[in-house]
């Protein structure tokens, strides 16, 4: 038996490369859930007018990994400090979301967010300026997940490419 979960932490082509390479996680496929436009297209999502988030739906077998642990890896995917944008990607399809599936993810996704927030807090939780870090994830209900276009579809994979960060030169 297997179960899903759908969440969304920027681009969706590195978090599914993240996903694929977990023990336990049986499927991915990339998509858009959360907004208000059906059957939307990459195009509309990146318009920024669907609502939508770029977000990976995870299939998993929890005697492999568990749901917390699909949560533990979704933490250390991105940065939940940082409202609609994950390093280049800048907009609000590219949010920190959790879409929970039942009332256990929902408990589950709540008790996984505050306890990376106290540990922020006990890090001393300042980032640049000295601005206090507050996770800005969403948790939200499971809507429609509409896959994304095939040719999103494992997408550094197909390029032989393990993740999609960019490499600066030291100049």
């Amino acid at each position: 038996m297997t179960e899903t979960a759908i969440i969304a932490a920027g681009c969706f082509w590195g978090v599914e490369a993240e996903f694929r390479r977990a023990d336990g996680v049986t499927a991915t496929r990339v998509g858009y859930t959360g907004g208000h436009t059906d059957h939307p297209t990459y195009r509309q999502v990146c318009g920024k007018r669907t609502g939508h988030a770029e977000a990976v739906e995870v299939t998993f077998d929890p005697a492999v990994i568990s749901y917390d642990e699909v949560l533990e890896r979704f933490w250390a995917a991105h940065d939940p400090t940082t409202r609609n944008r994950q390093g280049f990607d800048i907009g609000s399809q590219y949010r920190s979301a959790i879409f929970f599936a039942s009332p256990a993810q929902e408990a589950a996704a709540t008790r996984s967010r505050d306890a990376r927030q106290a540990a922020l807090e006990q890090d001393g939780g300042r980032g640049l300026l000295g601005r206090r870090r507050r996770i800005v994830t969403e948790l939200a209900p499971a809507t429609t997940f509409w896959p994304a276009e095939d040719y999103h579809q494992r997408y550094l994979e197909k390029r032989g490419q393990a993740t999609c960060a960019v490499a600066l030169r030291p100049s």
